[in-house]
């Protein structure tokens, strides 16, 4: 456990004052990252309201907008809703079912998890995961020793460890709009979640099936198309959307040999998110297309 923690906290002293130094009311690049490898800042224009690009080798931000604008962060919670579930070290093969308290009465979404289908620990965090399933992120909660409440406290806990300093959460699912963030702690989640073995699996896993009433099967597909897109290399993917967050979507990827942490909050029209993650991609590996080497300055 220890292990696990000590990257994100240290990224976390470091991110705070690298981003200080980087965002000051608008958008800019940290002068250490050389223009003429990541290209020039203003040739990348991304509609997500909040962005940051965090290159995880030189420890640095290349890219904020509005990084420290604390905004909902819809489904996006689930990330931390895992990390405390496997912390728990709770048995994976458990059966738990779907309760109606698992029902959402708070925006009433919907879902093919009925009530009454029972499945495994494991399988309710692949769900969760990978489908942003919110009745399998609910069950988890509720069958976390001490229950939903104890379970939300632990997030909230982790999440002062990992100095998230400006992050919240309420509830499991994300569906609660006082589950708030900025794009900077988020980073700090994403570094962390990539530790675990499981949440780099199930989040990058382009769909996968369950049986429901009666053994009929029932398949559910990654939220975020771009893990089905060979041309990624995704260590972790997470989407979100509420009507008050907006779309939604983190990703730790490695594009043309460099590792990075993408946040996107606060995007607006259907292709938005994923639009502004390929344009990230395409201004990377343009400026690295052209032959440059990058060093701290």
């Amino acid at each position: 456990m220890k292990k696990r923690l000590c990257m994100p906290i240290l990224l976390g002293y470091a991110l705070a004052g690298n981003i200080a130094h980087a965002e000051s009311g608008g958008i800019k690049q940290d002068k250490t990252i050389r223009t003429s490898v990541f290209g020039s800042v203003a040739s990348l224009k991304l509609r997500s309201n909040i962005a940051l690009i965090f290159d995880e080798q030189s420890q640095l931000p290349i890219y904020v907008k509005n990084s420290r604008s604390v905004a909902p962060i819809a489904s996006i919670t689930k990330l931390m809703t895992a990390m405390v579930v496997l912390d728990a070290m709770l048995p994976l093969d458990e059966e738990v079912s779907v309760e109606t308290a698992d029902l959402d009465r708070l925006k009433g979404t919907r879902s093919r998890l009925q009530v009454g289908m029972t499945f495994t620990r494991n399988e309710l965090l692949k769900l969760a995961l990978m489908a942003s399933e919110n009745r399998a992120a609910s069950a988890l909660a509720r069958s976390y020793p001490g229950g939903k409440q104890a379970l939300v406290a632990a997030m909230n806990a982790k999440a002062s460890v990992l100095g998230m300093e400006n992050t919240r959460f309420l509830d499991p699912t994300g569906l609660n709009t006082g589950n708030v963030s900025t794009a900077q702690d988020l980073v700090k989640m994403v570094s962390a979640a990539r530790n675990y073995p499981l949440i780099h699996r199930y989040t990058t896993s382009a769909s996968h099936s369950v049986d429901g009433f009666g053994g009929r099967e029932m398949r559910f597909s990654n939220t975020n198309p771009l893990v089905r897109n060979v041309s990624w290399d995704i260590g972790v993917s997470k989407t979100g959307y509420i009507s008050e967050a907006g779309l939604c979507l983190v990703m730790e990827a490695t594009i043309d040999q460099r590792p990075v942490i993408i946040v996107l909050l606060d995007s607006w029209g259907k292709h938005t998110r994923v639009g502004d993650a390929n344009r990230i991609k395409r201004w990377i590996e343009s400026g690295n297309t052209r032959g440059q080497s990058t060093r701290n300055g």
